[in-house]
């Protein structure tokens, strides 16, 4: 009976670890240590990302912390019917890198990753990588350059080859953040280790 017990309680508190955001999501470290667990290690995940896609895991991070605030269930807001009605999610874009239904379908059957989920912060952070990979190969962006990296994320490679967040302040704004983000986290990660 305390065999049970015992084995039963680090597996609900690694279980309850994974669904709750990290709590300082301006301190890579202090995300990676509060998600070190036996059934996922972000950091294991993020790295594994790193060598497989070639982006460094400060930039995969920074455009999770972007794009979801490291949630596993985050959502765009919904839209109003008769302007007080929730109604319609403005878009498909679900999960930790906030993925669209299209572009993750993509990416599902060009990985062969069939049961990838976007709430699995593993499966997300390598769908980051590959995006960002996709990007650079199609789009001659660097792999460290946080900045365009991000325009071709949020634009779609489509947006971003015709140049369509040019006259978006706001899209220009996120891009630097998430490149003000992946420069803090390179920073970090070099003392964290």
């Amino acid at each position: 009976m305390s065999k049970i017990i015992l084995v039963g309680v680090p597996l609900s508190i690694g279980l309850t670890a994974c669904a709750s955001p990290p709590r300082q999501i301006n301190n890579v470290c202090a995300v990676f240590d509060q998600n070190d667990g036996w059934l996922t290690n972000w950091e294991h995940e993020a790295r594994a990302a790193e060598r497989k896609h070639g982006v460094p895991v400060a930039i995969l991070m920074a455009t999770v912390r972007k794009e979801s605030g490291f949630r596993h269930n985050a959502r765009p807001p919904r839209t109003k019917l008769l302007g007080v009605i929730p109604w319609k999610h403005q878009s498909t874009a679900y999960g930790y890198s906030q993925a669209l239904d299209g572009t993750w379908a993509q990416y599902k059957a060009e990985t062969g990753n069939l049961s990838a989920r976007r709430t699995s912060f593993g499966d997300a952070v390598d769908f980051v990588g590959w995006f960002h990979a996709k990007s650079a190969d199609t789009l001659g962006i660097a792999r460290n350059d946080a900045y365009n990296l991000y325009l071709a994320y949020y634009s779609g490679w489509g947006g971003y080859r015709s140049g369509s967040w040019r006259g978006n302040a706001a899209i220009q704004r996120y891009a630097r953040e998430t490149e003000a983000v992946a420069q803090s986290y390179s920073a970090q990660l070099q003392r964290c280790q």
